[in-house]
């Protein structure tokens, strides 16, 4: 395959989260709703019917725009697509042709030790369509109007990306910058964000190929898998002297594979027309500008704290998959914890909690109150490291007092010199052929002595202070 070069560009649609829906004051969360009872006259497309701009999609765009650190247009307007199709009422959709809200951007992606920019090429808003079902063995179709009208907002990258591994990336690193944004739920599950994917090959240093789009992807894995499947296909097709249909492709699951559904020309006659029924947006730079000094952390400053903290970058997104997670890290971070400290409330969140998380039948209560009570006593040693993980499991789950856990399962280490002494002392002259393998140089000894200090203690003196104060001892 090394004889053609993969060129990919992204479609994003990702559902703007607002209680209702684009133009219709109807609700815009139909998971589990019967179909056809999220509707209006607006959304069946009845005649005499005018539809009314949700303002919250703007603001919403905005915080998309931002986060693809791209530019905000201060005019833009809606436009007319006519296509027929039977979940489409209106027979035309309402969407943003030639000038969109949100317009030219740029995406650092990060892609294991480097990062590749992907450039965006626009975002523009639209009303979805329908959703038409095919019964199996069925000579009728079904069509449910409940995602008719849910406000999208299209991201439309360039095509920067060269392999399945850079698609993904991509995508994913959209997921993150839309999700902290604020704009969207992101739930792939539930449709909020898909992806259609463009793939051409061409020979090194010759104009771009005949591409195909992969449409409504919902994963991070299909895109990865369509992107590969596309380049072998391609790779086969030119080897064998026959050429690539431009053509939209879906994506079959169960076969990992692409299908051919029909053929797309380059030119569409959809008649585009600014829509007389909305008027234009018309967004001042002041409202722009509080939305961007609003904005919450994004997912390159988040990283950026992480990384100066020492931890590793394998648990990034371990983070950031979790708003509950980063939130526990900003709040450390916030309060000015030390970066070792904020590193290893980060190893707790990404192992001990996060293994939690999936046993949990109700809600996870750990809060940075207890990661700091936690990590206070570690720093003390009062704690092993052992007794702090029991420590925090037990207040994730249950909530409370991390020191009145540790004091309730006596998982206090006594640190006080004297008393480890004394234990010490005994050790040493009970042992004393282990003494003198210690004197001779015998350094693994010492472990042995440590474990016996450890049982007399019943495991609660400070393993730390017992190895030194042996070593101090015995010379």
């Amino acid at each position: 395959m090394s004889a053609y070069v993969p060129t990919i560009g992204i479609e994003c649609h990702i559902q703007l989260k607002t209680k209702t829906k684009l133009f219709a004051a109807v609700n815009n969360d139909a998971r589990g709703a019967a179909p056809n009872t999220l509707v209006s006259p607006i959304c069946f497309g009845m005649p005499g019917v005018l539809p009314v701009l949700n303002e919250a999609v703007v603001d919403l765009s905005i915080r998309a725009g931002i986060a693809l650190n791209a530019e905000i247009a201060n005019f833009s307007k809606f436009d007319r697509k006519h296509y027929f199709y039977p979940d489409l009422p209106l027979g035309y959709q309402i969407t943003q042709f030639d000038e969109p809200i949100v317009g030219k951007g740029e995406v650092s992606v990060p892609l294991g030790d480097i990062s590749f920019k992907v450039g965006i090429t626009r975002a523009h808003l639209e009303a979805d369509a329908g959703k038409s079902s095919h019964p199996t063995g069925a000579t009728h179709s079904l069509v449910d109007l409940n995602r008719a009208g849910t406000p999208l907002l299209e991201i439309v990258s360039e095509p920067d990306m060269h392999s399945a591994k850079e698609a993904r990336a991509f995508v994913k690193e959209l997921y993150y910058l839309i999700k902290y944004s604020g704009a969207s739920d992101v739930d792939l599950y539930q449709g909020n964000m898909r992806f259609d994917v463009n793939v051409s090959l061409s020979k090194p240093g010759e104009p771009l190929g005949t591409r195909t789009e992969t449409k409504n992807l919902n994963s991070f894995r299909s895109v990865e898998r369509a992107v590969n499947y596309e380049i072998v296909r391609q790779t086969k097709l030119l080897d064998a002297g026959e050429t690539i249909d431009q053509e939209t492709r879906g994506w079959d699951e169960d076969k990992n594979q692409t299908f051919s559904q029909r053929s797309k020309e380059d030119a569409h006659d959809y008649r585009y027309f600014p829509d007389p029924d909305l008027p234009p947006i018309q967004i001042e730079d002041s409202r722009i500008q509080n939305i961007r000094d609003t904005m919450p952390m994004l997912p390159p400053q988040i990283r950026e704290i992480l990384s100066n903290a020492g931890v590793e970058e394998a648990k990034f997104d371990t983070l950031l998959d979790s708003e509950k997670f980063v939130e526990l890290v900003l709040t450390a971070h916030e309060e000015g914890v030390s970066p070792k400290a904020l590193k290893r409330m980060v190893n707790w969140i990404t192992v001990e909690i996060q293994k939690l998380i999936g046993e949990l039948d109700g809600e996870l209560m750990l809060t940075f109150s207890h990661l700091s009570e936690v990590n206070d006593m570690v720093e003390a040693g009062e704690l092993s490291s052992t007794a702090a993980k029991e420590v925090l499991i037990e207040v994730a789950t249950n909530g409370g007092s991390a020191k009145d856990v540790a004091n309730d399962r006596n998982l206090i280490q006594v640190s006080d010199t004297s008393e480890i002494e004394a234990y010490v002392d005994q050790v040493i002259a009970e042992n004393p052929k282990a003494v003198e393998d210690i004197k001779n140089g015998e350094t693994k000894v010492i472990g042995f002595m440590v474990g016996q200090v450890m049982k007399l203690s019943k495991g609660q003196a400070n393993p730390g202070m017992v190895n030194k104060i042996i070593q101090d001892k015995v010379k």
